[in-house]
């Protein structure tokens, strides 16, 4: 009787990027950056541009919001390469794919 075990490697980490504060995988890297940018932006208008403490808040949240925005609109929970569909599309229209809408065509064996 053979009592050797056989053991497999099975890889089952390798499917999860893991997750940061709920962010899936480098989408952390994201809100940080939109953070700096926003941080930046408040001491440019703060110190160069000399404007107001409210405006120089407002316009500085400008940026960590589009980042916010695209991470949970385009990127969080959704299929990978879903943001860059979505700017594709917007960008060059629907490609060669059918028309979506009512067809203008009639069928000969439709009544109506």
């Amino acid at each position: 009787m053979k009592t050797d075990l056989r053991l497999t490697d099975t890889n089952a980490a390798s499917d999860s990027q893991g997750k940061t504060w709920g962010l899936e995988g480098n989408l952390f890297w994201y809100l940080v950056g939109g953070l700096g940018a926003g941080i930046t932006t408040f001491f440019v208008l703060i110190v160069v541009v000399k404007a107001g403490l409210l405006l120089s808040s407002v316009l500085a949240a400008v940026p960590l919001l589009l980042t916010v925005g695209y991470i949970c609109g385009l990127r969080q929970g959704k299929p990978p390469g879903y943001d860059r569909d979505v700017f594709e599309r917007l960008l060059s229209g629907n490609g060669f794919s059918p028309h979506a809408g009512p067809s203008p065509l009639k069928h000969p064996f439709n009544k109506h």
